[in-house]
């Protein structure tokens, strides 16, 4: 152990000093618990010692939580809310910007997606990626704000939520692995173990990325059967789920995706697992997709139309995570002809007809509308009274914007659709309404209609 007033210490940061000495105590205490466990008889002093660790342990964790508190709170001083995490509600020491904007504590928000939650913890919408943007202008204010009132903030890099993984799980870890090739029961326990494991622990995700054979080992199983009904349900759902875990963990999405056998596994789980082993293949494959090379990749395999098929099929449990996964591959402009060409449209104005998730499919319509097929299905099923309905419903910005955007495209290839535009800007002012009170983008879509709209009256007047 290492000598006492480490947290006095003046040379450093004492917050820092304590994280650093509680992580060594728990690394001690971590190997004499496992001797104790191993041995045949029990050591006295051995478990003295351990409990000396304990008790030290508890008074530095106790000082660490008393000199934080005084980094965060001053009694004097009342921090803005702009400088606190919604996460911790503590001033932010490492702000960083995740994909809707918001802005959180890097530790907190790491812990947040460490725990498998792919939401906004604000906002609750689905991140389209899990990349951190460091917020350097929140940052230089907080530290301005310290500086102003005499408070020290300290480095962000000196702060590690994660210890990695221990010895004690890497022998787990091969044990289990090992069991995969063993007896059903054996897989079925350590497809099990695996599942939990990589939920709780990011250290299990990561050393799945030290080994290419991991992988393998733990898709042997499902990978060696002859057909999708030899699997059994329950262990299928826990390897795909597992799955997921892994691909949540940044460092794994391209050894994921570009395992030979991943995505094919994950299109048959698509199509003959149980409802929540479909639905989190969804999820593991939007979340490998926030790389774009996994986008050309999962593309190019298939997997756009057992997402498609999903989504038609309606299972309230697997909607949002597969309409989030179609959204992400869509983004590359080659998945665009393939989802318009594995049916796509059809399938997403029905269910935007029947208002399911109208939110999102319209976001993924409007993304499509810029494929030639894609306009010319939308017409044919009848795209332009739905659209319009909507319109006149919602009170959300954003839906009305990408109706229009769609509308637009519409407009501009398809002279057939210009006589009911017209009705319906005359009984429902729904077009110029926009002009006036929609967004940015949605008024200079709608003022195009409607300058396209009149040219062409003009003309049929002068002819």
């Amino acid at each position: 152990m290492a000598k006492s007033g480490v947290l006095e210490d003046g040379d450093g940061d004492p917050v820092v000093a304590a994280a650093a000495k509680v992580m060594e105590l728990k690394r001690e205490l971590q190997k004499i618990v496992k001797a104790i466990a191993e041995g045949d008889d029990v050591n006295l002093d051995a478990l003295d010692k351990a409990h000396r660790l304990l008790c030290a342990l508890k008074e530095l964790k106790i000082k660490k939580r008393s000199l934080s508190s005084k980094i965060h709170d001053s009694s004097s001083l009342t921090v803005p809310d702009e400088f606190r995490c919604p996460l911790s509600e503590e001033l932010m020491r490492d702000p960083v910007i995740v994909a809707t904007g918001q802005t959180y504590d890097r530790p907190f928000i790491q812990k947040w997606l460490k725990g498998g939650n792919r939401t906004c913890p604000r906002t609750q919408q689905v991140l389209s990626h899990t990349i951190l943007t460091p917020n350097h202008l929140i940052r230089e204010m907080i530290s301005q704000w310290c500086k102003n009132n005499g408070i020290q903030l300290p480095d962000p890099t000196q702060y590690s939520e994660d210890d990695g993984p221990t010895e004690a799980d890497r022998d787990r870890f091969i044990s289990l692995l090992s069991k995969m090739s063993s007896s059903l029961s054996d897989q079925k326990e350590s497809a099990r173990d695996l599942r939990l494991l990589t939920k709780r622990m990011p250290s299990f995700r990561a050393l799945f990325g030290e080994s290419v054979d991991a992988i393998p080992q733990l898709l042997s199983p499902i990978s060696k059967s002859k057909s999708p009904s030899d699997i059994h349900p329950d262990m299928q759902e826990d390897i795909i789920t597992t799955l997921l875990n892994l691909s949540i963990h940044d460092n794994n999405k391209k050894l994921v995706a570009e395992t030979p056998m991943v995505i094919p596994l994950l299109m048959d789980a698509l199509r003959s697992g149980t409802i929540e082993t479909r639905s989190n293949a969804a999820a593991a494959l939007f979340t490998l997709s926030a790389l774009d090379s996994n986008k050309a990749l999962i593309g190019k395999s298939g997997a756009l139309k057992p997402l498609i098929d999903l989504l038609d099929e309606g299972h309230n449990i697997a909607m949002k995570d597969v309409a989030s996964a179609i959204f992400n591959l869509c983004i590359l402009h080659e998945n665009k002809a393939r989802a318009v060409r594995d049916g796509a449209v059809k399938v997403i104005l029905k269910k935007i007809t029947n208002r399911v998730l109208v939110d999102e499919l319209l976001a993924i319509l409007a993304m499509l509308s810029n494929n030639q097929k894609a306009v010319e299905e939308m017409v044919e099923f009848e795209a332009v009274p739905c659209l319009f309905s909507i319109m006149r419903e919602t009170a959300c910005a954003r839906n009305k914007e990408n109706c229009i955007a769609i509308l637009y495209t519409i407009c501009f290839s398809d002279r057939t659709k210009w006589k009911e535009m017209r009705e319906e800007d005359r009984t429902y002012g729904t077009i110029s309404q926009l002009v006036q009170n929609g967004t940015s983008r949605a008024k200079r879509k709608a003022s195009g209609i409607l300058e396209r709209l009149n040219r062409a009256v003009n003309l049929t007047h002068t002819a």
